[in-house]
Parts: structure tokens; sequence; C-alpha cells
């Protein structure tokens, strides 16, 4: 099949881990896959997105997976106004600006699919993460809204929390508070990249009829209130 009979998937954040498993798991599985790096897209930049659909998205798109995501931990205290912007700007304005241009696509063919990996911490909102957990705790609306405006024309959104990886996204944190997250886990284990991008490409390949989902992929407990 030519790439261009493929369906097409966006992955932004491309250098990340998850975003790499995932894309594999769809090009192994006959897809296309957009996986750039913020070089190449920058989700912070509204004219780096513009510049990046309007150069390679070129025919209809099946899925957006918005994965591109910062933190800057520190006690709110200490989180100065240009760490908190950057985070909102990086994690979900990001994904609001990709989705917007996304929707246009998928609303018009009345097919389609977004995912947004979002956190454990939009449900937690653990000290020192305020603005990563507020910019999480978004992403969860931003998906059911997404999915209450697209249902109608048969488009989906979901958000997905991967749970804690192992990653160079975590690379930086302590072996105290990776040991804390770990005991949190009534399994007392921890998933990874692949585990996730399986679960990844099953709700977007077998769950046709799922959408505005929130997917918690841990054994950590949340009282959903």
């Amino acid at each position: 099949m030519s790439d261009s009979k493929k369906p097409l998937v966006l992955i932004t954040g491309g250098e990340g881990d998850l975003a790499k498993e995932i894309s594999a798991k769809f090009v192994s599985s006959g897809f296309e896959v957009l996986c750039p790096g913020r070089s190449q897209l920058d989700v912070s930049d509204e004219s780096s997105i513009l510049k990046y659909f309007n150069e390679n998205i070129t025919r209809d798109l099946d899925l957006l997976i918005n994965n591109a995501g910062i933190k800057k931990d520190a006690l709110m205290f200490n989180i100065s106004e240009e760490e908190w912007d950057e985070v909102i700007r990086v994690n979900l304005k990001g994904a609001f600006l990709c989705s917007k241009l996304a929707l246009k696509i998928l609303c018009k063919n009345r097919t389609g699919h977004i995912i947004n990996i979002g956190s454990f911490s939009a449900l937690s909102g653990p000290s020192g993460q305020t603005n990563y957990a507020a910019s999480k705790a978004g992403l969860i609306s931003l998906t059911q809204s997404m999915a209450q405006g697209g249902g109608k024309r048969n488009v989906r959104s979901n958000c997905v929390l991967p749970g804690w990886l192992e990653t160079q996204f975590t690379a930086d944190v302590s072996e105290n508070v990776k040991n804390q997250v770990l005991n949190d886990h009534t399994l007392n284990t921890l998933n990874t990249p692949e585990s996730v991008a399986s679960f990844v490409f099953f709700v977007h390949t077998q769950m046709s009829s799922v959408s505005g989902q929130i997917f918690q992929l841990d054994s950590r407990i949340h009282r959903w209130v």
C-alpha cells in the first residue's frame, strides 16, 4: 500500500520516548506516521503549527495525538509567571491549537480521532506540580468539550493518562520520589511506554464507539467526585 493510501497519524512531541513507541506501533500496523520533534513542530508557537500543517498535512488526517509536554516542577510560591505560562502554553494551548486545525479536517470528512496524553497529576494535584497539574486538568476538559462538539460529525476525542513511565521525561526525578510513586500503585508495578502505545492503538482501532473518556492506565486509586 502506498503512503498516500495509508491512514495518516500525527504525533506531537516526537522526540519523547512515549511518542517513539506509539509511532513504532502504528507504523508496524500499516499507518503512515508523522512524529515531529520541537524543531519541526513547536506547539508553543502558533506560526510553527500553521506552517507544519500547511506543509505536511496535505491529505486526510486519521488521528492526532497531542503528546507534546513539558514540566517545570517547583513549589507554587517558587514558580515564576514565565514558568507558569510556558507549561500552560505547551501542554494545554499547544493541544488546543493543534486540535483546532485537525478538527477542521476531521469534521469536514466526518471521521477521525484526537487522543490527548494526560497525566494522573490532573486528578491528584500533587504539591510541586501546580502548573503541570493545571495544564493536564485543562486537557481533560478540552477532551470532553471536543468530544461533545465533534460527536455529531463522527469525530472522537479521548484522553489517556499513561501513568508513571521510566523515560527521559522522568529521568531527573529523585529516587525517593520514584519510590513514593511506586508505593502508591496497588500492584507495585509501573507501566512501560510499549504497553501505553498498545493501549493507544487499541483505543483508536478497536473502540470506535468510545469518545469523551479519560483512561487511567495504572493502579493508583483515585476517588471520582
